[in-house]
């Protein structure tokens, strides 16, 4: 583990990881910027690889600054039991709604995603979605139901999506913003 301070950027963590395949920027509220090393990585070309995404982080840190200012004086604490009532009420009826059958719901406080369908359309959502807008806790819940039907991310999923969510693709872009704050 080491720290190197870049410029624009400040200091930067440097840290070896067991489960890196390869070098992973992240940035986060709590560690800030972090670079995992695969095991048998070196810390040079690591750094290297941090430089040479400079804007990347920088734009990175810029939109966490935003989601903090944001949420600035408001709880980021969820009420679990009212979350998974509020989410799993919502979940029922646009499945519903929409016709699209699940196995069950279940409930995360994850720390990289809003949602997930497995291949037994078992959809899992993070507690944190009731902080967000209703409409893009709406657009997360429709993206895993429409995984029911549609198990991957190409043309025929962002079509299906399109049905029933306008610009689908701008709804994923601006729930981004509150992933530096939140996740």
């Amino acid at each position: 583990m080491q720290y190197s301070e870049i410029d624009g950027i400040g200091p930067v963590l440097f840290e070896r990881s067991k489960r890196a395949k390869r070098i992973v920027i992240t940035v986060t509220p709590d560690k800030g910027v972090r670079v995992a090393v695969p095991p048998k990585g070196s810390f040079k070309k690591a750094e290297e690889f941090a430089l040479a995404k400079t804007g990347w982080i920088k734009k990175q840190l810029s939109l966490m600054e935003q989601a903090e200012r944001e949420f600035q004086g408001k709880s980021k604490e969820v009420d679990l039991l009212a979350a998974k009532r509020q989410l799993k009420g919502k979940v029922e009826k646009l499945a519903a709604q929409h016709g699209f059958p699940y196995n069950r719901v279940s409930f995360r406080n994850q720390r990289t995603r809003w949602g997930s369908c497995s291949t037994n359309n078992d959809i899992s959502l993070n507690i944190k979605l009731v902080l967000v807008p209703e409409d893009l806790v709406d657009y997360v819940i429709l993206h895993e139901l429409v995984h029911t039907q549609v198990k991957n991310h190409g043309p025929e999923f962002w079509e299906e999506m399109g049905k029933y969510v306008k610009q689908p693709k701008q709804k994923a872009a601006a729930l981004k913003k509150y992933g530096p704050a939140l996740l």
